[in-house]
């Protein structure tokens, strides 16, 4: 998939557990980890904004684009 998330570079960088960031964000720990995995299909704004004020940052230090590797170009 072309978009991914670096939470686990956040939270690295704030020293907090996915537990911890769940529970000040308000979601449970497998949504988060869906979200962290980059099985999500969507993410709410709410819950993005949520997550860039528990961990300081901006939305782009969260989620980026990298072009896919298509086979024969």
């Amino acid at each position: 998939m072309p978009i991914v998330v670096d939470i686990d570079v956040m939270l690295a960088r704030r020293k907090m557990s996915v537990g911890e960031l769940a529970d000040r964000v308000g979601i449970t720990p497998a949504n988060l980890a869906v979200l962290k995995n980059g099985r999500a299909k969507a993410v709410r704004f709410s819950t993005l904004a949520a997550l860039c004020e528990v961990l300081k940052c901006q939305p782009g230090d969260l989620l980026r684009w990298e072009a896919e590797d298509v086979a024969g170009e």
